[in-house]
């Protein structure tokens, strides 16, 4: 199993970023898949996640109506557009590959790190 995350970077307070997490090893598509953060001298929080269809989606509280996530499986990518990102959402940004889709993450990539600052 891999997965690698691509798309972080620095961007300023109100901008906007996309990441991307390819898969591979598995079958992306029978899984449920999420994003995981942690912010510096921070432990880890849950983002948000999907089932394997798509249909089913959830947010953390304080990403709700701003972050979107999505998932193409013919190619084995989970997405994440980030909106209105705010300094509190400089964090290293895993994907992690869901055992069970009760939150039994068994698979992480190496992360990609945002910063948002001015």
């Amino acid at each position: 199993v891999q997965l690698v995350e691509s798309g972080g970077g620095l961007v300023q307070p109100g901008g906007s970023l996309r990441l991307s997490c390819a898969a591979s090893g598995f079958t992306f598509s029978s899984y449920y898949i999420g994003w995981v953060r942690q912010a510096p001298g921070k432990g880890l929080e849950w983002v948000s996640d999907m089932n394997s269809g798509g249909g089913r989606i959830n947010y953390a509280d304080s990403v709700k109506g701003r972050f979107t996530i999505s998932r193409d499986n013919a190619k084995n990518t989970l997405y994440l557009q980030m909106n209105s990102l705010k300094p509190e959402a400089t964090a290293l940004y895993y994907c992690a590959k869901d055992l069970s889709g009760w939150g039994e993450y068994d698979f992480w990539g190496q992360g990609t790190q945002v910063t948002v600052s001015s």
